[in-house]
């Protein structure tokens, strides 16, 4: 007969019995394309490139260029066939698989005619499916709970490192004005001796004669030697300054010639206020270090409620049967061969990488080492929602492309009921 009609069995819920519906349609094609398959009325091709009598409809022979007169025959090689699987997950197969003695459908509706020994499977694969999908409701349930307090910690968090941040830049504030301050004594430490070495300079250079440096100061071999002691206490001086540590000055000042007299004491004075001004500015380099790591944090997208933020700072590996893979969140991934050797960089922190709707769900790392005679090497993190943070498979798809799966309750969404979960997979 030109059109075979099949009996399909609708489920009219997901743990109770179901119920026997007969909805006639053409053997292969689903529910949501019925309307265009009316017996009393010409077929169109669904590409609309011809019109042809409905009961060329499974004759088993190709009359649209789409196949789509043929939906229960191999007669078309671009044809597919759609399988019921009632109880199960419908889906489509190729028509070229239709009655070739391999049961493709769970329901046996592909080999109506091959003589195969199918047996339908469909509600037992359905029971595994929804004893599968409770399981990950569940996990979802709980993950989705995790997430919360993740994003409660990542509140609390924010608020106090800005309330950090505000202390910092008043410590940095006040740090710089004693700074200033204590640079103003210097230099006014610094200015006797300053005006003592232009003397000594000048009267080395002969520029002036002794009687116009001091009236107690005799032009001799004395007072040249006496002039290069003061030269080379003042450059002991500078070396002091530039290590900056207390234990160098008091190194560096029972090396230097002794001499009694005023300079001796300015010089002194000059050693102790270089010291500790580069101690206090030692101190402000490490203020503005943490207002920086603290800026980044701050300003860091961390998921639109800042879910992610508990990921910083943390890392995570997964030893395989050659390699320890290490995953830092926002920072880097490495390899580093089990049995000893150099680490390899797999890539930086990159960017989210998520499709439009769901960007939070992939991160990219790039710019790792290169490869021999190839690019740089790369990282796709693929994260999956779960009730811990695991790093849980790793693998390279392309050469130096690296793909690993992360597991982590920050990407759990508020789960649906099962029964809602369930009706996406069932075609009534």
């Amino acid at each position: 007969m030109c059109c075979q009609y099949i009996l399909l069995l609708l489920l009219l819920g997901v743990s109770g019995g179901v119920s026997a519906v007969e909805v006639q349609r053409p053997r292969g094609v689903p529910l949501s394309k019925r309307q265009f398959y009316e017996e009393d009325k010409p077929f169109t091709c669904l590409d609309g490139s011809r019109n042809i009598p409905f009961d060329r409809v499974n004759d088993d022979y190709c009359d649209c260029q789409d196949g789509s007169d043929e939906p229960g025959t191999a007669a078309c090689p671009n044809g597919s066939f759609h399988c019921t699987n009632a109880g199960f997950r419908p889906g489509f197969i190729p028509s070229s698989r239709i009655n070739d003695g391999i049961c493709d459908c769970c329901d046996t509706t592909d080999e109506y005619n091959s003589g195969a020994a199918c047996q339908n499977t469909c509600r037992e694969l359905g029971r595994k499916e929804r004893e599968s999908l409770q399981k990950m409701a569940e996990i979802a349930k709980e993950g989705f709970l995790l997430k919360q307090q993740l994003i409660q910690e990542a509140k609390r968090g924010l608020e106090d490192k800005k309330a950090k941040y505000a202390d910092v830049q008043l410590s940095k504030n006040e740090f710089e004005k004693r700074v200033e301050a204590l640079r103003t004594v210097k230099e006014t430490a610094e200015q006797p001796e300053k005006e003592a070495k232009e003397r000594h300079l000048k009267a080395w250079e002969g520029k002036l004669g002794c009687e116009s440096i001091s009236p107690s100061t005799v032009c001799t071999e004395h007072y040249i030697t006496d002039s290069i002691v003061s030269l080379i206490n003042i450059f002991l001086a500078r070396l002091s300054c530039l290590d900056a540590t207390y234990n160098s000055s008091t190194q560096t000042n029972s090396l230097m010639i002794t001499r009694n007299n005023s300079e001796g004491a300015v010089m002194q004075s000059e050693l102790f206020c270089c010291s500790v001004m580069l101690v206090k500015e030692d101190y402000i380099l490490d203020l503005l270090s943490v207002c920086r790591n603290l800026e980044k944090e701050i300003s860091f997208d961390f998921g639109p409620t800042a879910e992610f933020a508990y990921l910083y700072s943390q890392c995570y590996e997964l030893t395989s049967s050659e390699y320890i893979y290490r995953l830092c969140p926002f920072n880097r991934v490495s390899q580093k061969p089990k049995y000893g050797g150099s680490e390899t960089n797999l890539g930086t922190w990159g960017q989210w990488a998520g499709p439009e709707d769901n960007p939070y769900s992939i991160m990219k790392y790039e710019h790792g080492t290169g490869c021999w005679q190839g690019p740089n090497r790369s990282t796709t993190i693929k994260l999956t929602c779960g009730k811990e943070t695991v790093l849980t498979s790793t693998s390279e798809p392309s050469r130096c492309e690296y793909l690993m799966e992360f597991t982590s309750p920050a990407v759990c969404q508020e789960p649906s009921s099962l029964d809602s979960v369930l009706h996406e997979h069932e075609e009534l």
